[in-house]
């Protein structure tokens, strides 16, 4: 198969999958007008590997036909470089707004497959091959896949797989003939109304008798007993001039119950097993999905600054408070871009004939980004002020009534053109105070996982990787008086 294209994307979210919002099923969920905007988007992506199949289409390893380069497993540096020039369309066209475009899934089961000597140890070589098996399938089919990764929160104090029983985390309950049987939930799932499949895999660390949560797997969105419920539609119906990314990149969260769900023989990538489970997102996860989440994260920065910045010049906002803000903004998006450049530079082969980008970088980036996010956001409000709610709806310029007083009264600095000024201000306001923007702040907060548990872990990771100290050679400590190293548990 050939890397597909919007319309083929789109054919194929028409199944029986079972989507519930507003407490009603979706029917249809290309038909649906919440939905439409996120449906047209994600058919785009689709469109624009065509568009742009130079940077964003490869030969299959196995030679013959193409597929995207956020499916290859990268064997070189040169690999990883194919991937970033595909990655960066992808996060362009959405200005990085959409968290979940499927090359984040691409990527994710690329660097699995790539390291499926870790996934086979410990008895698991079957759902080792499994996974090798799916990932090629995701390549050749070109699937949009989303995940889900993390269980509900009932009761903190007693964890998530204790809480309510232990009935409500996602579990096995019973083997088949044809696979095995789950229940229980999982969230929080963003793209999965307009996924083919949704994958579970290893998030967090599991004790080791907690087997019957210990799941790896990958199944269809229409499979039987699968129920997305998703929240409220942050969409918006109106033209791009009003509303240009609630329109478009509202990519939905869903809470997924798997309600006796069967998963197929060759689709169980973990059944049980701790060890596996706890080992594979310490093997060059972090340095491999790292390199799409940072050129993600780069495309909005950079967006943010480019936005607000044309904002202010149409207000001609030039005192030194809006510029220091301003550059306060440029500075994220340059840090970000080049803590990218120094990651790709160190690429390095990573075991099994793998090779991932430089993990030190990424792990300073990783619990950074949840704070530089809502400081974003935070400028923008302060710099936009009062202009963020002065914004007329498209429609007001064609009355001819109003248009010589908006002309008039909401006209920029240096006569520039009220109409655009308009357009500028209604976008920022659309990308951090709409219902879309407060729900992109809080994904942000979260979307890499706890910043608080990232910095105790580049803690402990940084005191084993100290080679040789600057306080000892300066203090004339000898080395022997060092207090030995010992190598984390978890890596």
């Amino acid at each position: 198969m050939s890397p597909r294209t919007g319309n083929e994307y789109t054919a194929g979210l028409r199944d029986d999958r079972e989507v519930w919002v507003d407490g009603r099923r979706v029917p249809d969920v290309t038909d649906y007008e919440p939905f439409s905007g996120a449906v047209r988007s994600v058919a785009g992506l689709y469109d624009l590997q065509h568009a742009h199949a130079d940077d964003c289409l490869v030969e299959h390893p196995d030679g013959g036909e193409s597929i995207n380069a956020s499916h290859l497993i990268p064997r070189s540096r040169a690999d990883l470089g194919k991937r970033h020039a595909a990655m960066a369309h992808a996060a362009r066209y959405s200005v990085g707004l959409l968290g979940r475009s499927p090359d984040y899934l691409n990527v994710t089961f690329a660097g699995h497959a790539g390291r499926s000597d870790v996934w086979s140890a410990d008895g698991n070589e079957a759902g080792a091959q499994n996974l090798v098996a799916f990932q090629d399938q995701l390549a050749r089919r070109d699937l949009a896949l989303t995940h889900a990764i993390i269980r509900p929160t009932v009761d903190k104090g007693l964890g998530d797989l204790a809480s309510a029983g232990g009935e409500s985390a996602l579990h096995k309950v019973a083997d088949t003939e044809h696979g095995i049987v789950v229940r229980g939930a999982m969230v929080l799932s963003t793209l999965a109304p307009f996924a083919d499949e949704v994958a579970v895999y290893p998030g967090q660390p599991m004790p080791k008798d907690a087997g019957r949560y210990a799941l790896a797997f990958s199944v269809p969105i229409g499979t039987p007993g699968l129920k997305l419920l998703c929240r409220d539609n942050f969409s918006s119906p109106g033209e791009r001039y009003d509303t240009p990314f609630s329109s478009r990149f509202d990519e939905q969260d869903a809470f997924l119950i798997f309600d006796g769900v069967e998963i197929p023989h060759d689709r169980v990538f973990i059944d049980g097993n701790t060890a596996v489970w706890n080992a594979a997102m310490m093997s060059g996860w972090t340095a491999n999905i790292m390199q799409q989440t940072t050129i993600r994260a780069e495309a909005k920065l950079r967006f943010a600054y480019e936005l607000v910045s044309r904002c202010c010049r149409a207000i001609n906002a030039s005192d030194p408070r809006t510029t220091e803000m301003l550059g306060e903004l440029w500075t994220y998006a340059e840090m970000t871009r080049a803590l990218l450049v120094a990651a790709e530079a160190g690429a390095h082969e990573w075991g099994n004939g793998v090779w991932f980008c430089d993990e030190r970088p990424f792990r300073a980036l990783r619990p950074t980004l949840p704070k530089w996010f809502p400081r974003v956001n935070e400028i923008i409000k302060l710099l936009g002020s009062h202009n963020l709610l002065a914004t007329p709806a498209e429609s007001a310029f064609d009355n001819p009534e109003l248009r010589p007083l908006l002309d008039r009264h909401l006209q920029g600095s240096d006569g520039f053109d009220a109409r655009e000024r308009v357009r500028l201000f209604r976008a920022a306001w659309d990308f951090v105070g709409s219902a879309l923007g407060g729900r992109n702040e809080l994904y942000e907060l979260f979307y890499l996982g706890s910043a608080a548990r990232s910095y105790q872990l580049n803690h402990t990771v940084a005191q084993f990787e100290m080679s040789e100290s600057l306080v000892d050679s300066v203090l004339g400590i000898a080395t022997g008086e060092r207090r030995t190293q010992h190598t984390p548990a978890f890596i």
